[in-house]
């Protein structure tokens, strides 16, 4: 199974790279599958890469969803 979770852009870097959040986990992610990210952006990863751009609303409905499925325990025993 694959999970792209949804993460702000901080910081624009050098060579496609960009400085995301999510959670207060920061990370230094690829941004090079698109096209005009921009600071205050909210984007799609997984395994590094920024995969989409998707609006604040859905990035937040995403977010709690997460953090519910987290709250109820594990997916998988």
């Amino acid at each position: 199974m694959c999970l792209a979770v949804p993460a702000e852009v901080v910081e624009l870097m050098a060579e496609e790279m960009a400085l995301v959040e999510t959670g207060g986990v920061r990370k230094v992610v690829s941004i090079m599958l698109l096209e005009g990210v921009q600071e205050g952006d909210f984007v799609l990863v997984h395994a590094g890469f920024a995969l989409e751009k998707v609006d604040r609303e859905e990035a937040e409905r995403t977010l709690a969803l997460l953090e519910e499925a987290a709250e109820s325990g594990p997916l998988f025993q």
